[in-house]
């Protein structure tokens, strides 16, 4: 493991040079990256969209990292919720905004069919994806960093920073709710 595998999400983002060119902003990308998306997927119709997004809401996190304060929340917070605007910005205005990207100089996006059948997959379980953005924060969150990212309790507790047992806790209390939401489906 890489050292800045190794380092917090609040770490990489407070980094003095989490910047594009820098392993910091790469490994929070990394770990990101495919979340953010099948967010973007699952509120938007088109693979195409949602890469754009995504990619929207990266430089705006870029552009804006000297906003991120460990002691307000979490980077995946942060993240989360610029993705947040930049999809309710975009639709305020009816198109996807490119200002930081642009500011930042990165190139437009260019996706094949490969890139487009990847983001799709990444809507195929909406059902599921809905009933977990309903669960409470902490129980999304406990859940998604064990059974999606495959953290141990002990790595989530450290970036959260509480402990094993509550992270324990609130996984095994949004479980609990996503089987009774579930016993309904047919």
């Amino acid at each position: 493991m890489s050292r800045e595998q190794d380092r917090s999400d609040e770490d990489l983002v407070a980094e003095k040079r989490f910047d594009r060119s820098t392993a910091a902003f790469g490994e929070f990308y990394a770990r990101y990256e495919p979340a953010v998306l099948a967010y973007h997927r699952r509120r938007v119709g088109l693979p195409e969209v949602a890469a754009d997004l995504t990619a929207e809401t990266f430089a705006r996190a870029l552009a804006g990292r000297a906003r991120f304060r460990p002691s307000k929340g979490s980077a995946a917070g942060w993240i989360f919720g610029i993705a947040h605007h930049v999809l309710v910005d975009s639709a305020r205005r009816g198109t996807v905004e490119q200002k930081a990207r642009e500011r930042l100089g990165m190139m437009p996006l260019v996706l094949d069919d490969e890139d487009l059948a990847r983001v799709d997959r990444l809507g195929e379980n909406d059902r599921l994806y809905a009933a977990l953005d309903a669960l409470p924060e902490e129980q999304r969150t406990a859940i998604v960093a064990r059974y999606v990212e495959d953290e141990t309790y002990d790595e989530t507790a450290e970036r959260l920073r509480t402990s094993p047992a509550v992270v324990r806790k609130r996984a095994s209390r949004g479980l609990a709710r996503l089987r009774d939401q579930m016993r309904g489906w047919a």
